[in-house]
């Protein structure tokens, strides 16, 4: 072959794959998990004050949360009606930026108005509950949507055994998420907590996940198929050869409120 020949050649195939390259259809890419910092915040009512807490968010909280830079996720109430309970979720752009919002908010004169007047017969919380969480790498992209009618919430807390909190997150990144969605449920957001003062008894995180569902029977009418479907069933026993991935469970379903981002 001439040196004419073999130049042409090489810029024939180089347009080629030039081309090849620019029509090829581009590999779907998971998103990557966000740098925002999330709350969950649980506040137990002071007897004979649910629907004053309940109302003083609706009115005035969720407000001057957003005033100082909180970012409102959600807010619900457990199904179980003798839970006089409210849960939500905050989002910040950092642990640094979290703290910098609460000192701002519990000093703020407008803030400090709405609990002399909401607590003029007595304080409205006993008790509250916090949960710090960064977002798992592998959680699908949170969307703040409504859907009509609205969905019941699942927040579910896994304490994995010593030790098997990264083979636990294998099982959930290749089985049980899409396992999830194949019996109707939907995956909402998955957190790893942060909290170095509430660790778990093997001092590693949890995982804190929500998913969605039509109802609460919806809901444990999914889990049962589940848990009876042969690729579970497959995954579990493989998956825990050497032992079970997890110590505790803990599940709540919940409504949302009508104040809620996400419902």
């Amino acid at each position: 072959m001439n040196l004419t020949k073999s130049i042409l050649l090489t810029v024939c195939l180089g347009a080629a794959l030039g081309a090849q390259t620019l029509f090829a259809k581009p590999r779907p890419e998971r998103p990557a998990a966000t740098s925002k910092f999330y709350e969950i915040r649980v506040y137990h009512a002071a007897p004979g004050k649910f629907d004053a807490i309940v109302d003083r968010f609706r009115q005035y909280t969720t407000k001057i949360f957003e005033k100082h830079g909180m970012e409102n996720i959600g807010y619900w109430l457990p199904t179980d009606t003798s839970r006089h309970e409210i849960i939500y979720i905050l989002a910040y752009p950092s642990r640094e930026a979290r703290d910098a919002s609460w000192k701002a908010f519990g000093a703020d004169p407008e803030w400090k108005a709405v609990v002399a007047k909401t607590e003029a017969n007595g304080r409205l919380v006993s008790k509250v509950d916090q949960v710090f969480m960064t977002e798992w790498e592998h959680s699908p992209k949170l969307k703040l949507k409504e859907k009509t009618p609205n969905r019941t919430f699942e927040l579910r807390t896994y304490t994995a055994s010593p030790g098997k909190l990264p083979d636990l997150l294998s099982r959930f990144e290749n089985h049980t998420m899409k396992l999830f969605k194949k019996h109707g449920m939907e995956n909402i957001a998955y957190w790893i907590t942060t909290d170095p003062t509430k660790p778990d008894d093997s001092g590693q995180p949890r995982l804190v996940y929500l998913l969605a569902h039509p109802s609460a029977a919806a809901g444990e009418a999914a889990f049962k198929a589940f848990r009876a479907d042969p690729d579970w069933v497959k995954a579990k026993g493989e998956s825990e050869k050497n032992g079970s991935l997890t110590v505790k469970v803990e599940s709540t379903y919940m409504t949302p409120t009508d104040y809620s981002k996400i419902k």
